[in-house]
C-alpha cells in the first residue's frame, strides 16, 4: 500500500505513513512496539469521539477488556513473525462497542525501529448476522426460549456445578393439558400464539438462574438451579400450574389449558442428562394419569417402569441387524373340544450372553424410539408366513393373532404392510386377527374408525386386547367393527373362587354373546378355570394350561403329534 525509501533521508517515513492512514480502514492507528498510539486517523477520532484523547494512550484502552487477549496475540504475531496479525475485537466508540476486524502489520520507522500499523474494518453487520445464526441454532424460533440443544448444554453445566458445590438441582418436564384440542379446533396460528403467551407466563414463575426451554410441540423443560427438595419443587410447580390455569385471550378467543408436571432431582434420580430427562418425563406422564394439573416427583421405589437404558437401546438396533429377534407362538384352543384353532405371535429378544429380554422392557422402548414400526412389520409378515406352514401340518385352516402397537396403528404405511403380509403368505383375510387396545381406539376415534373400516373390508378381524382394563366406555363396541374380545388375565386368575371376577367374566361373556362377538380368555392356567369359562360360554382360551409360548419348531412337533393321534384314532380295530 505504501513504500519506504531508506536511501532518501529527506522523506519522513512517519509523515508518509500518517498521510496514507487517512485512506485506509474505518479506523487506523500507528502504534509503537509497546502498544502506545503514536498517531490516529481523523476517522478514528470521529468514530471514538473528539473528546477522547488518543495520542499517547495504549491501544488496549480503546478495546473492551474481554478482547485484550486477542489484541495482545495479534500484536505479538506481528512483532515476532513479521506476518500480519488479525483479531476481531470490540472498539469503544461514542455510541457503543463496535465490532471491528483489526489487522496489525509491522514496519521500520525512519530510525529503523519497529512500529505497528493497526487498521480496523467495521464488521458489526457480519457479527450481528453470526450472532443471529448462533441464536437461531440454540433458541426456539416460536417462543425465543432455549431449544433442546442449549438445554442440553445448560444441564451439563448444572451437573458440573453440582459436583463442585455438592448441591443438587432439579429437572422439570411439563406439557399443556388440552392444547391439542385448541390446535385442532382453531388452527395452528392460534395454537402458536397460545404457546408464546404460555412461554412468557412460565418464564415469569422462574428465577434468572433457572432455564426454561421449549423442546417441541407443547413440551417444556426447566432446569431449577440449586433446587433439590420435593418441597421446593412443589412450590415452583404450584406457581406454574396456577399461571397456566388463568384464561388465555388469543385472537378473540378465551381459552383454557392446564399443565401436568414431572420432576427429577440430581443426583438422587440419575447422574446423567438422559436419565434425569427420562425420569422427569416418566413422572410427568404419571401426573397425567393420576388427574392432571399436578406435579409428581420421580420416586425410584414407587415407579415400576424400567429405566431408559441407552446402551440397551443401542443394542436393540444392533439386534435388528444381527437377527436376534424371534417369534414364539402360543396356542389358542376351543374351550370345549380343546382343538387348536390358531396361535398368537409373540415377539422375543434373545440377547447373546444375557438371554431372553422381557418384552415389558424392550417393547415400550421400541415404541418410543420408532423401532416398533420396523419390528412390527417383520412380525406381521413372518407370522403370516409361519401360520401357512402350521396349517399344512395340521391339515386344516388356522388363524394367527398379532398385536398392533399404537405407533404402528398411526403409521401411514400400516395398511400396505398388512396387504403385503397377506399376499406373500396366501392367507385369507379372516385368518389374520389384529389385536389392539382400547386406548388406541379412544385416542383418535376418527382415524381408528377409518382404518378399521379399511381392514375389515379385507375381511381382517379386529380383537380388543386386555378387555376391561382400559377405557370404561363401551360405546366403541357399537361404533367400531370389532370381532373378538380378549378377556384380560386379571379377571381370570382367581376364577372360579372370586365372586367379583366371576361376575365380571359373566357380564363380558353375556355382552359378547348379545353383540355376536367371539371371546378369548387369556391366562388360563388350571382345569377349574377352563371348565368355568366353557360352561359360561367362552369360546376360546389361551394360557399355560393348553400351551406356553413356544418356538416354531416345537409347535411343528405339537401339531405333528396331534395329527398322529387323530390318524391312530381313525384306524379300524
Amino acid at each position: 500500500m505504501f513504500s519506504i525509501h531508506r536511501d532518501r533521508p529527506d522523506i519522513d517515513v512517519n509523515n508518509q505513513v500518517d498521510s496514507l492512514m487517512e485512506a485506509a480502514g474505518d479506523a487506523v492507528f500507528r502504534i509503537n512496539a509497546q502498544g502506545t498510539v503514536l498517531h490516529a486517523s481523523r476517522r478514528s477520532a470521529e468514530l471514538i469521539g473528539p473528546e477522547v484523547p488518543l495520542i499517547g494512550q495504549p491501544l488496549a484502552s480503546l478495546v473492551l477488556g474481554a478482547d485484550h487477549p486477542a489484541l495482545d496475540a495479534a500484536v505479538a504475531r506481528a512483532l515476532e513473525s513479521a506476518q500480519p496479525g488479525k483479531a476481531n475485537v470490540r472498539l469503544k466508540t461514542r455510541v457503543s462497542a463496535l465490532w471491528v476486524e483489526l489487522q496489525i502489520s509491522t514496519y521500520p520507522n525512519a530510525r529503523g525501529a519497529p512500529e505497528l500499523l493497526a487498521v480496523a474494518r467495521d464488521i458489526s453487520g457480519q457479527q450481528a448476522t453470526e450472532e443471529r445464526l448462533r441464536h437461531m441454532a440454540t433458541h426456539d424460533a416460536l417462543t425465543g426460549l432455549p431449544n433442546r440443544s442449549l438445554l442440553s448444554d445448560r444441564i451439563r453445566m448444572a451437573i458440573a456445578q453440582s459436583r463442585r458445590t455438592g448441591r443438587g438441582f432439579a429437572i422439570v418436564a411439563l406439557d399443556l393439558d388440552g392444547f391439542k384440542k385448541v390446535n385442532d379446533a382453531l388452527g395452528h396460528p392460534v395454537g402458536d400464539a397460545l404457546l408464546r403467551v404460555a412461554a412468557m407466563r412460565l418464564s415469569d414463575t422462574l428465577r434468572d438462574v433457572d432455564t426454561l426451554a421449549r423442546v417441541g410441540g407443547d413440551e417444556f423443560v426447566a432446569v431449577l438451579a440449586s433446587v433439590a427438595s420435593e418441597a421446593e419443587i412443589q412450590a415452583i410447580a404450584r406457581r406454574m400450574i396456577a399461571t397456566m390455569q388463568l384464561p388465555f385471550d388469543i385472537q378473540g378467543h378465551t381459552l383454557y389449558v392446564g399443565t401436568s408436571i414431572g420432576a427429577a432431582i440430581f443426583p438422587e434420580h440419575g447422574e446423567s442428562e438422559v436419565k434425569l430427562h427420562a425420569h422427569a418425563d416418566t413422572a410427568m406422564y404419571r401426573a397425567k394419569e393420576t388427574g392432571k394439573a399436578r406435579c409428581v416427583v420421580y420416586n425410584n421405589q414407587k415407579f415400576t417402569q424400567p429405566e431408559h437404558d441407552v446402551s440397551m437401546e443401542a443394542a436393540m438396533f444392533q439386534a435388528v441387524r444381527d437377527g436376534e429377534f424371534l417369534l414364539h407362538y402360543q396356542p389358542i384352543v376351543d374351550a370345549r373340544s380343546r382343538q387348536i384353532m390358531g396361535f398368537e405371535a409373540l415377539m422375543r429378544w434373545s440377547r447373546p450372553g444375557i438371554g431372553m429380554v422381557p418384552p415389558t422392557q424392550f417393547i415400550p422402548m421400541a415404541e418410543n424410539n420408532g423401532l416398533i414400526n420396523l419390528l412390527g412389520a417383520w412380525v406381521l409378515k413372518a407370522a403370516c408366513m409361519q401360520i401357512t406352514q402350521f396349517q399344512e401340518i395340521a391339515g386344516r385352516p388356522l388363524y394367527v393373532s398379532v398385536n398392533v402397537s399404537p405407533r404402528q396403528f398411526r403409521n401411514d404405511q400400516f395398511l400396505d404392510i398388512m396387504d403385503e403380509a397377506i399376499a406373500l403368505s396366501g392367507l385369507k383375510g379372516h385368518q389374520l386377527l389384529l389385536e389392539i387396545t382400547e386406548g388406541i381406539l379412544m385416542s383418535d376415534p376418527e382415524h381408528a374408525e377409518a382404518l378399521l373400516t379399511e381392514m375389515t373390508a379385507r375381511n381382517v378381524r379386529i380383537a380388543i386386547d386386555d378387555f376391561g382394563t382400559g377405557y370404561s366406555s363401551l360405546a366403541y363396541l357399537k361404533r367400531f367393527p370389532i370381532a373378538t374380545l380378549k378377556i384380560d388375565r386379571t379377571f381370570i386368575k382367581d376364577l372360579p373362587a372370586s365372586v367379583k371376577d366371576a361376575a365380571i367374566c359373566n357380564v363380558v361373556l353375556s355382552l359378547a354373546s348379545h353383540l355376536n362377538l367371539a371371546t378369548v380368555a387369556e391366562g388360563v392356567e388350571n382345569e377349574e378355570q377352563l371348565q368355568y369359562l366353557a360352561k359360561h360360554g367362552c369360546g376360546l382360551i389361551q394360557g399355560y394350561l393348553t400351551g406356553r409360548p413356544s418356538p416354531p419348531e416345537e409347535i411343528v412337533e405339537l401339531l405333528k403329534a396331534g395329527q398322529s393321534m387323530r390318524a391312530a384314532a381313525a384306524l379300524p380295530e
